[in-house]
């Protein structure tokens, strides 16, 4: 199978599996994703959307988080990883927001990654979520999920990943497919024992012929 042919019945997979594929994180406007998405990097969305409401009801506008000292942050968010680092962070980003972008989410990804908080990652996530951008973010689901499928071949990086990905999804599908894979990832394709007897890309999957159909 060629990498041409292993991308296109993947992606035809999951277009009848999968078509509506979005994130997991609760937010109602692109201020709540940005920081939703920044208290996600090492935590699970769950945790996230476990925290977010009573964070909204306190600092409910950038205004009020820009505002906010780092102590009152830290004791919303405590129950996440990394909440000092995070607290500083998003009271960096709200400041920064509203200092250098009148308080409207930029939906240049090199604009985004300059606010305190937001990687490349991150900001792909934003572009491709609220913007509909062609970014692909790629996270360790996702880094995991293309290696072992064969969508990528030697990426040692997540840019890697990125740049191989990118390069054989149709432009207007890069935004579903990063939920696509992200999904696979956090319920089928996990790290420690893939749920190979659960998945549908079996035929596809180089990881799976190396480890169950060379075996047989």
């Amino acid at each position: 199978m060629t990498k041409k042919e292993r991308f296109e019945q993947v992606i035809r997979y999951f277009q009848e599996h999968n078509p509506d594929a979005e994130t997991e994180l609760e937010y109602a406007d692109p201020y709540q994703l940005i920081v939703a998405v920044i208290l996600s990097a090492q935590c699970t969305d769950k945790r996230v959307n476990m925290i977010t409401p009573a964070f909204f009801e306190k600092f409910p506008t950038i205004s009020a988080l820009a505002q906010a000292s780092q102590d009152e942050v830290f004791e919303s968010i405590k129950s996440c990883s990394y909440p000092n680092n995070k607290a500083r962070n998003l009271i960096g980003m709200a400041t920064r927001l509203l200092s250098e972008f009148n308080g409207i989410m930029p939906s240049d990804v090199n604009e985004l990654q300059t606010l305190p908080g937001v990687g490349r990652k991150t900001a792909n996530v934003l572009a491709a979520v609220l913007f509909n951008k062609p970014t692909m973010a790629v996270d360790t689901h996702v880094h995991r999920v293309s290696a072992r499928i064969g969508l990528t071949t030697g990426a040692k990086t997540p840019l890697q990943t990125e740049m191989q990905l990118v390069s054989h999804i149709p432009e207007e599908l890069i935004p579903l497919a990063h939920h696509w894979l992200i999904l696979h990832g956090r319920y089928v394709c996990v790290a420690r024992k893939p749920k190979c007897s659960e998945c549908g890309l079996t035929q596809l999957c180089r990881y799976y012929g190396k480890e169950h159909i060379s075996v047989c």
